[in-house]
This record gives C-alpha cells, structure tokens and sequence, in this order.
C-alpha cells in the first residue's frame, strides 16, 4: 500500500489539473457512476468531530474512505483544520492501494469544485473576485479561481481585519489587485464573483447585496446547522448543488430557507455535473444570480486521490 503525503499532492496534481479531474467526478456522479452514502460526523470534545466519508467509483473503479478529524481551533497552532487519511482500495480484489493525507486532498478539491462552478456558471468576462474569510480555504480558492477567470481585483473579508490584510500580503504576487476590506458589503459591492470559505454559523452574506449577474459559491457550511447566506440571497439565485441527496440533508442555507417558505423544494435546479454536461442549462443570460452550494462529496476525494497515486506510480 502506497503512503502518499502532502507534499506529493500538491505536486502531483496542481490546481488547474485538479479541477478537471473534481469535474469529470461530478459529471459520473449526476450520470449515476458513483456510491456516495451520506457522511457521517461524530462529535469528540470542544467542538471537534471526526468526519467518516465512504464512497465508491466505477470509474475508476475503486472505492475508499475519508477519514478526517475535524478541529476548527487548529490553524491558532499552525496546522489544517482538517486532520486525516483517505484510504483507497482496488474494487477488483479489494486490495487496500494508497494512503493519501486528507488535508491536502481536501483542500485542493474544495477549490477545484468551486473554480468548476465558477467556470460553469460565471460570466466569462468576470474581472472582480470577493472572498469572504481569509483562512486556508481561501488560500487555495484564490489560485483556482484565477485559473479559471481572468481577475484582476481581488478583495478580501474577513471579521478580523488584520487577518484579511495578511491574506492581501501573502498573495500580493497572484493578481494585479488584491485588498483586505472592512465590511462584507464593500467586497461584494460589483463583484463578478462571490466566494464564502468562513467558518460562521450565521449568514454572513445577504441577499439584499447581490447584483444582477453574480456568481456565488457557498463553501464553508457543510452541516444542517450553519448557513453562509440569508433566505433572501438563497431565494435570489439559480441555485445549484454538488449532490441532491447531500443538500437536502445537509445544506444549512437551502434547509432554513425551505423552513421559511422561503423557496420550495424545487428551488434546487439540480446538481453541478448535468450543468457541466450540458444536459442542465445554468445561467441563461447576464443578468442571472447563480448560486453554487457546495459540501464536498466522497467521489471528489476518491476521483483526486486515485489521481494522485497514479501519477506517483508513474501509471
């Protein structure tokens, strides 16, 4: 079994790569060639849980589990928030092939699923990127998001402003502009772009700011407990989702507005992958709001992994 660790991750499978490969997952994953039961989180102490993420792919054909510690104070002592191990297994004769580091893999296709979306669903000459949070989420959701659109300003939220001004420092190089700003308001203000990669339990985003031809990607909540956006801003746009099974268990922004007759249940357009096939239409002109609401899916971190091995194993 082959141990791959995080420094083979990122050099195996950079970014603009690995949003292909994210993409092609969710495309097998709409067309039915994936087993994804839903995860499951079991709380430890202090706010901290393990996250257990089994799944299965027919194409590749293998299967696997995510095993991940989940500890929201770890960046205050320099390490991921995200702690653990995805083990892959050969579907064949169920060999157990590679342990790959999980940080790393989940870091990497969080953003590429959202630089996907962002591809798919934004305007092509989108130039102004807000993020809103500055932590290791963000980190990477700025390098894929230039690799898919051609930003040039960047703005950067976050509630502790000196956090948002050493996340413009360190990433000064990668756009022409890229500001820290005071408010959530002024990052979305004419935004082609809207990223959320916070940590919040409560909306931090609201509807009442969104412009007509923005693009959002909701990244940060992954549990029916936390939301990112308002009911107004959920109601507002075309609203897509990674997994129609996932969101309507899981998805803390679309739950709390269906309870809020809000929206309906078919507020949900359908999942990513048949946007991405074509078989979906996602925006139909310029003046659409688009709404991707992401939780991350097994098949992304298998699809990534399997990705990985095999450029390590030179296959």
């Amino acid at each position: 079994m082959r141990q791959i660790s995080s420094e083979e991750v990122y050099t195996a499978l950079p970014i603009a790569d690995c949003i292909d490969v994210v993409q092609a997952a969710m495309i097998a994953v709409s067309h039915g060639k994936a087993n994804l039961p839903l995860r499951w989180l079991m709380p430890i102490d202090n706010g901290n849980a393990m996250g257990i993420m089994p799944g299965g792919l027919y194409e590749p054909h293998i299967h696997g589990i995510k095993l991940i510690s989940l500890y929201p104070d770890n960046p205050k002592r320099g390490l991921s928030s995200h702690q653990g191990v995805i083990l892959l297994f050969d579907s064949g004769d169920g060999r157990p092939i590679a342990a790959v580091e999980a940080s790393s893999v989940t870091a990497q296709r969080t953003a590429a699923a959202s630089a996907a979306a962002t591809r798919a669903l934004s305007r092509p000459n989108s130039r102004v990127l807000a993020i809103l949070g500055a932590g290791e989420q963000a980190d990477h959701h700025l390098p894929a998001h230039l690799a898919v659109r051609p930003f040039d300003e960047v703005r950067v939220w976050t509630r502790t402003y000196t956090n948002a001004q050493a996340f413009a420092a360190r990433h000064a190089a990668k756009a022409a502009s890229i500001r820290a700003v005071t408010t959530a308001r002024e990052a979305v203000a004419g935004a082609d772009v809207v990223v959320t990669a916070t940590a919040s339990p409560k909306a931090i985003l609201m509807g009442e700011w969104l412009e007509p031809g923005q693009h959002v990607n909701l990244v940060g909540a992954s549990v029916a407990s936390a939301r990112e956006i308002d009911d107004a801003g959920v109601a507002r746009g075309r609203y897509f989702v990674d997994t129609l099974a996932g969101a309507k268990a899981q998805a803390g922004e679309y739950l709390d507005a269906l309870k809020a007759g809000a929206v309906t249940e078919a507020h949900i357009l359908g999942e990513i992958g048949k946007v991405y096939d074509g078989t979906l239409p996602g925006r139909m002109n310029d003046a659409d709001v688009t709404i991707y609401k992401s939780l991350g899916v097994a098949a992304q971190d298998l699809a990534a992994a399997h990705e990985v091995l095999r450029r390590v194993s030179g296959n």
